[in-house]
């Protein structure tokens, strides 16, 4: 049997069996399964692709733009296609992701004591855990408001650890960082901003016990910590902002959710993986 004639077979029950299975059967490629349906008709191809790019954006909950699904259809099924033909026919069929809405930023200025800027906007490290950024931002609900405490890892973007709560104090911050501390390296700089739960003596005594080199953002300038307001406003916009949010247990689920989606699915433009994947290369 001809692959062109087994191909046609595997399009005609694509809506009955799994592609990959089919091809198993068939004993064909996945590759080659849509490097043929990408020679097909105009028409028939743009809604078979349409149909992929819908599936990426249900898995993403459409938050993919057309650089992230390319990748994905690359990733997925081995379909090279051109990132113009994606925009095309993610306009054409409804599967642009939500347009990140940019808000307001807000100075704060802090005369308490602070630290050397031990980063000073450099973003880049070398190895996991060399460089962590950590922040609180905060979820309003209908119950009231809860607070996010994250630690990132500039190496690959990877959410150390994070902890939620109803107050925003030191606590929540401590408990943050204890329950990174297995990750904790020799001579790892951990970067905030100039917040009292940062500025605390029990803060410096908590870095001290774990051997942490705490650094601080100038006053006043929200771009020392940049990569730790990069993650909360996507964090908010691709979830928080598209949800009613009733309760604080509905919150810290979506929160959970996420996070999770965030380190082990969603894929970044610059290093093409996930921050786990990208994590484990140097395991």
């Amino acid at each position: 049997m001809r692959p062109s004639v087994k191909y046609a077979a595997i399009h005609a029950n694509k809506d009955k069996y799994p592609i990959s299975f089919m091809c198993s059967f068939f004993q064909v490629s996945r590759s080659g399964y849509y490097v043929w349906l990408n020679r097909q008709g105009d028409r028939d191809k743009d809604e078979i692709i349409g149909n992929l790019i819908k599936e990426c954006q249900d898995k993403s909950n459409k938050t993919y733009g057309y650089r992230r699904v390319k990748l994905w259809l690359l990733r997925q099924t081995g379909l090279v296609i051109n990132h113009k033909a994606v925009l095309r026919l993610m306009r054409k069929y409804n599967l642009q992701a939500e347009i990140r809405r940019r808000r307001p930023l807000y100075l704060r200025q802090n005369k308490m004591k602070t630290y050397e800027n031990r980063l000073s906007r450099n973003f880049t490290a070398n190895k996991p855990n060399e460089k962590w950024v950590t922040d609180i931002s905060y979820i309003h609900t209908d119950q009231g408001v809860l607070y996010l405490s994250m630690i990132k890892d500039l190496y690959d973007n990877y959410i150390v650890a994070y902890e939620t709560g109803t107050a925003q104090d030191q606590t929540l911050v401590h408990r943050t960082i204890h329950k990174a501390k297995k990750e904790v390296a020799d001579g790892l700089i951990l970067h905030s901003d100039q917040g009292s739960q940062y500025a605390s003596t029990e803060y410096f005594e908590l870095t001290k016990h774990y051997s942490i080199l705490p650094s601080m953002s100038r006053a006043g300038t929200p771009l020392d910590n940049s990569p730790a307001e990069c993650f909360f406003s996507i964090l908010k916009t691709e979830c928080i902002y598209r949800h009613k949010i009733r309760s604080i247990s509905q919150a810290r689920k979506l929160i959970n959710e996420y996070i999770h989606f965030y380190n082990f699915e969603r894929i970044q433009l610059k290093t093409k993986l996930t921050p786990y994947e990208k994590r484990c290369q140097l395991a």
